[in-house]
């Protein structure tokens, strides 16, 4: 492979943080050389993502983080993702004449997840204290800083919207009537003070305040102005209908942040960590399980029979994502099976030179009414109308606005974390008034159908598609990631091969071009299927791009450097360190020394 990169992958042994934009990486790097770890430098890191790129994600959007411990030895997941409200169910949406769960608006809501998240994250595993960790985030949002243009535009896309029906949200991001310009220093002092209230909590040590921070936002002051509003909005989202919330002060009060074990997958010596079925993490680790009866590494890994190859895969993994995925606490679900050699024996045979155009979830003894209705729900009409998709990942593909975000990070003991927050973003819903940011609206990834895993419930987790990863080998540890809603688990899973396989550097692999599939359904409002469509960067050639139209691929050719926004970090057995971040959309940075 060459030699050239966009950037330099960043090597050292102190530590690194990389993340989607410059500012957060800086300040997790800062909470590093105080001499705090790779949790608080996480924690200070995705609080400032949450004030730079509020189009993307937010306080009370969710977050699922893979990290490893080194005083606990423990390789785990924390899940702050929360889950639906006890009022939420099917007959309800359904008396509200609706066949699909909103995309936008207060029906779409579940239990906020990120803050407590990132809260039990730092009482547990951290060092510094709350008020160190948070101030950054605090400072940023209450003196401004220079607003993506990204930012900017989007606001400016909804300020109409805004003025019209959300008029709180109008008086946080257009507070003088207009967007912000590219560039202008912006402020949002609501949330400079919620967080400086909530940094400043009581206690006589540390475990005790950030307690009573978390405290403050179930039940304190955070969760009665976030009721003082529900009890009176009406709110319109995508339907074009105004709703009523359905989430209660019970719900925040009686939901917390976990942590759980691992779902793991051994491949050609590494050992791939994902979150369980909960989230679409699992349909990499099938993927893989599908792909390792092929000699990947003969192949040349920008060619058309790779491509081909990866993305006929990856349509069987989505496939078993679609009809079996959803929360393990309320559902079956048989990932063993799924994950088994004779399972994925029979799945890889039904690859050929040919793309498929068919939805081909595999039989799970038991569960195959789930796999046909599956195929029966792919090929509905859920009659929407004229509706911009609910999942603003791909916006720069799509015209469709905003985006995820995700951190890694490396301390000199070899913490690690991996996290991918979002949710929460400035389009999802209106701004709480006073607390300068929105509810999330995660709940649209449930069915509004009975007997399915992700059948909308009260107290189940939506099966989310935030998908962090971390993957060992002989003592070598790699954390990696991107936002992309379904395509996270692509874009990784394309970056991982190539590094397994044909060698590619961590800052060589971001910047080959990237493919993806949108042949199965999609996560998001309006759950759209587009059969037999992928995309990729036209940088792989002209002559690849025609021989996967010859094997009957729909091919969309993307704008050049427009696919993925993959960030990576690994520390080897010796202590040295490297990091990287995609140059897409000129804003991820990974520093180190």
């Amino acid at each position: 492979m060459s030699d050239f990169t966009t950037r330099p992958e960043i090597r050292g042994s102190f530590g690194v943080v990389t993340s989607t934009h410059w500012i957060a990486s800086a300040v997790g790097m800062s909470m590093l050389e105080k001499g705090g770890n790779a949790f608080d430098a996480a924690v200070a890191t995705a609080l400032v993502l949450q004030v730079v790129e509020p189009h993307l994600n937010g306080p009370a959007g969710d977050m699922p983080a893979i990290f490893h411990s080194v005083e606990t030895g423990k390789t785990q997941v924390l899940c702050a993702q929360g889950v639906a409200p006890q009022a939420a169910t099917i007959a309800h949406y359904h008396e509200q004449g609706l066949t699909l769960v909103p995309g936008s608006g207060l029906l779409a809501t579940v239990v906020p997840g990120a803050f407590d998240g990132w809260m039990l994250m730092l009482r547990d595993h951290g060092t510094l204290s709350l008020q160190e960790v948070m101030q950054p985030a605090i400072d940023y949002a209450k003196d401004g800083h220079p607003v993506l243009p990204r930012v900017a535009n989007t606001i400016a896309g909804l300020a109409g919207y805004f003025a019209e029906h959300w008029p709180s949200s109008a008086a946080v991001w257009a507070p003088d009537g207009a967007a912000p310009a590219p560039h202008a220093m912006f402020k949002n002092p609501d949330l400079a003070a919620t967080y400086a209230r909530l940094a400043h909590s009581e206690g006589a040590i540390r475990e005790e305040q950030i307690d009573a921070a978390r405290a403050a936002w179930r039940e304190g002051f955070v969760a009665e102005a976030i009721f003082d509003y529900l009890k009176d909005a009406c709110v319109m989202d995508v339907s074009k209908q105004a709703h009523r919330g359905v989430l209660a002060p019970r719900d925040m009060a009686d939901w917390e942040a976990t942590y759980e074990d691992t779902l793991s997958y051994e491949y050609h010596g590494w050992t791939v960590h994902k979150t369980h079925a909960w989230s679409q993490g699992p349909v990499m680790l099938q993927a893989l399980a599908i792909l390792k009866g092929f000699d990947l590494g003969a192949m040349d890994p920008m060619g058309a029979e790779f491509t081909h190859t990866v993305i006929e895969a990856m349509k069987l993994a989505y496939a078993d994502r679609e009809a079996y995925y959803g929360d393990p606490a309320q559902s079956d679900i048989p990932m063993e099976h799924l994950l088994s050699d004779s399972y994925c024996d029979a799945r890889r045979s039904l690859i050929t030179s040919r793309a498929s155009l068919e939805q081909r979830p595999g039989r799970v003894p038991g569960f195959e009414h789930l796999a046909e209705r599956y195929i029966e729900r792919a090929a509905r009409d859920f009659d929407v109308g004229e509706v911009a998709a609910q999942e603003p990942t791909m916006s720069h593909l799509t015209e469709k606005r905003g985006d995820t975000v995700h951190l890694d990070v490396i301390d000199r003991w070899g913490n690690m974390v991996s996290a991918t927050p979002s949710g929460g973003w400035l389009q999802s819903n209106p701004v709480i008034p006073g607390l300068g940011f929105a509810l999330n609206s995660r709940a649209q990834m449930f069915w509004l159908e009975e007997g399915l895993p992700t059948s909308l419930a009260p107290g189940r987790r939506p099966r989310t598609t935030l998908t962090p990863s971390l993957a060992e080998k002989d003592g070598t540890q790699l954390v990696f990631g991107t936002p992309g809603g379904d395509q996270q688990d692509q874009w990784q899973l394309i970056w991982f091969l190539r590094f397994v396989h044909h060698g590619l550097g961590l800052q060589e692999g971001m910047d080959a071009p990237l493919f993806h599939s949108m042949h199965f359904q999609g996560s998001f409002f309006p759950r759209e299927v587009r059969t037999g469509e992928m995309m990729i960067e036209p940088n792989v050639g002209e002559v690849v791009i025609a021989d996967l139209r010859a094997r009957g691929h729909i091919v969309t050719v993307a704008e050049p450097w427009s696919v993925g926004r993959l960030t990576a970090a690994m520390r080897s057995p010796d202590g040295v360190m490297r990091a990287a971040a995609t140059p897409r959309l000129m804003q991820a940075y990974a520093i180190g020394r």
